[in-house]
């Protein structure tokens, strides 16, 4: 079974005189099926704690173990692999490709492992169909809202089916209400039992927070519980 374990992270950044420390003592535990949010006030290393988690940084110490495997231990082209094969990104800039069309964005992540075959086309058709943008396949980013630009995202994120999804205020340029929907599609998605992925959820937002099941709140380098009434339903 998927299971993401971070412990005891740690993370300086030099500086001319003693290192800026962002992150103390990190720990934290998410299995398949699982999802957490984590607020905190800016500046206080939410996204730091979410490169780290997603291999693109590196803590100072500490360790990162996703089904069992340490990517820090990895040569470059390894981790590379394994970050592409195991861990989906979601950001506030949803980073789409303009002159590609809704389904060739999705199908990027494919390309790291060369031309794509009819049953990954199949699958980006339907998760496409999943986030209701079955009838955008063909059309470009500019074409479409930013509510949807966004939903296409969440889309390339679970091509490779990876057993980690990272989402960095994925919904801090939509509206209240379209915020809510995407909150509420990531819930749905990531607990699907075909999916069964470990959600990791970066926002300034207790409401959208109340969509997860675990609410965690970095501040000062340290993260705790804090509890938040769901957010289901509240879209109107």
């Amino acid at each position: 079974m998927t299971h993401l374990v971070a412990s005891h992270l740690r993370k300086e950044f030099p500086t001319r005189s003693e290192p800026l420390v962002v992150l103390c003592d990190v720990s934290l535990q998410l299995r398949g099926g699982e999802s957490a949010a984590i607020l905190g006030p800016s500046g206080s290393g939410k996204s730091t704690l979410l490169h780290i988690l997603g291999t693109l940084d590196e803590p100072t110490s500490g360790s990162v173990q996703l089904d069992e495997a340490d990517p820090f231990s990895m040569d470059e082209p390894s981790l590379a692999r394994f970050r592409n094969e195991k861990i989906g990104f979601i950001f506030q800039q949803h980073h789409l490709l303009p002159q590609l069309t809704i389904l060739e964005n999705v199908l990027i992540p494919a390309l790291a492992h060369g031309a794509v075959n009819s049953e990954t086309d199949q699958r980006a058709r339907e998760l496409l169909e999943r986030v209701g943008l079955a009838d955008r396949q063909q059309h470009r980013p500019a074409e479409i809202s930013g509510g949807e630009q966004q939903r296409v995202a969440v889309a390339r994120a679970l091509l490779n089916r990876p057993s980690l999804i990272l989402a960095d205020e994925p919904t801090g340029n939509l509206d209240r209400n379209n915020a809510l929907r995407m909150a509420q599609l990531l819930s749905e998605i990531q607990s699907d039992p075909d999916q069964r992925t470990v959600l990791v959820v970066v926002t300034h937002s207790e409401e959208i927070a109340g969509y997860f099941d675990q609410q965690l709140v970095l501040d000062n380098g340290s993260l705790r519980h804090e509890f938040i009434a769901s957010g289901e339903n509240e879209t109107d």
